[in-house]
């Protein structure tokens, strides 16, 4: 059982973040913001898959200005990523964006961050002082250590504190998987603002899932971690948030969606388990419910495996048997194919959640 870090609570629009809140999946459009139907659309994606709060590019002013549009069209709370310009904060506040991701030390002027910090007060508008190893001072920190990057973040969190303001998330992120969990454990011990998990510029999907389940399974196994983000390399999404949803459901964490228990590849088995898996993948991406499903292509372990899951399927030669809460039922399929298995499987799943 982990026993999580209790932290603030804050609200990302209707999305509650730290103290007992579920941890929340955050993702970021990679479309450029001022294109609102291609915003809208990856918008439509991510909340299909059960993304809780997306981030948007802001570069300019009519990325800014793009967001009042956007927000007419989504219900999901949206983050403006800002450096720099203090006048697009503000435009982003009047569109009606839910959060701020800003580090106010890059804002040169005092009066702007106090402008900014005053409409973030009153429309309840968190910030999130977002600090990684490729943005800290190299005048100060020659190399990206863990306590240059807490260091850099509370540095960032006095000018918010000083102005009476603590709706504040934090991430302190790093491609370097120690360093990244390092800093945060550090960090968990100073301050007791939620944290945003995350490996930053984990590359490409097969490393991204190795160097985010290693970093952020780590740290929610320390019960530290509010929010996170897998970042993948490339626009499909989809990949980001089922990453991040079998993190958490790994962990017991946040128990949603399709949990495969599903055979390796050994000279055992009797069937084409891959193209089954990646079938039922597909069809069953959307479901937010949780469900354990098995899907065994061999004698050995095969029966055992579907009867400790909610829906099995043990599958031979030339049929297979469905078993349900650890009871054969009277379906099988005879001269079972991989399309034939996942439609069946699918049928079930959809019979059981509409009960």
């Amino acid at each position: 059982m982990i026993t999580r870090r209790k932290t603030r609570k804050i609200y990302v629009g209707p999305v509650a973040v730290g103290g007992d809140a579920p941890i929340s999946i955050q993702s970021m459009t990679s479309v450029p913001t001022v294109d609102v139907k291609a915003v809208l659309n990856q918008l439509h994606r991510l909340e299909e898959v059960g993304c809780d709060i997306v981030r948007l590019g802001i570069p300019d002013e009519a990325s800014a200005y793009a967001v009042g549009e956007i927000k007419k069209h989504t219900s999901l709370p949206l983050v403006a990523d800002i450096h720099f310009d203090y006048r697009l904060a503000l435009i982003c506040i009047q569109q009606g964006i839910d959060g701020l991701r800003l580090n106010p030390g890059n804002i040169r002027q005092r009066e702007h961050v106090e402008t900014v910090v005053k409409a973030c007060k009153e429309r309840r508008i968190p910030i999130r002082i977002g600090v990684n190893s490729g943005s800290i001072d190299r005048s100060r920190y020659p190399h990206p250590t863990a306590e240059a990057l807490v260091d850099s973040a509370l540095r960032h969190i006095q000018i918010l504190e000083e102005l009476d303001f603590f709706d504040i998330k934090v991430s302190l992120k790093s491609s370097d998987v120690p360093t990244m969990v390092e800093a945060y454990r550090l960090f968990a011990t100073q301050r007791d603002y939620p944290l945003h998990l995350g490996v930053t510029e984990a590359g490409p999907l097969s490393q991204a899932l190795i160097k985010s389940g290693i970093g952020i399974g780590s740290l929610l196994l320390d019960g530290i971690g509010d929010t996170l983000r897998v970042s993948i390399t490339g626009d499909n999404l989809e990949d980001e948030i089922e990453a991040a949803r079998i993190i958490l459901r790994s962990l017991g964490l946040r128990k949603e969606g399709i949990e495969i228990i599903s055979c390796p590849t050994c000279a055992r088995k009797e069937f084409d388990v891959a193209r089954t898996v990646e079938l039922f993948q597909q069809k069953t991406r959307h479901i937010r419910e949780y469900l354990r499903v098995a899907i065994m292509g061999c004698v050995v372990n095969g029966p055992g495996e579907a009867l400790e899951s909610d829906i099995g399927i043990a599958i031979g030669k030339s049929s297979a048997i469905v078993i349900e809460n650890g009871q054969k039922t009277s379906l099988k399929i005879p001269n079972p194919t991989p399309e034939a298995i996942a439609t069946v499987l699918v049928k079930e799943i959809e019979k059981r959640l509409h009960h």
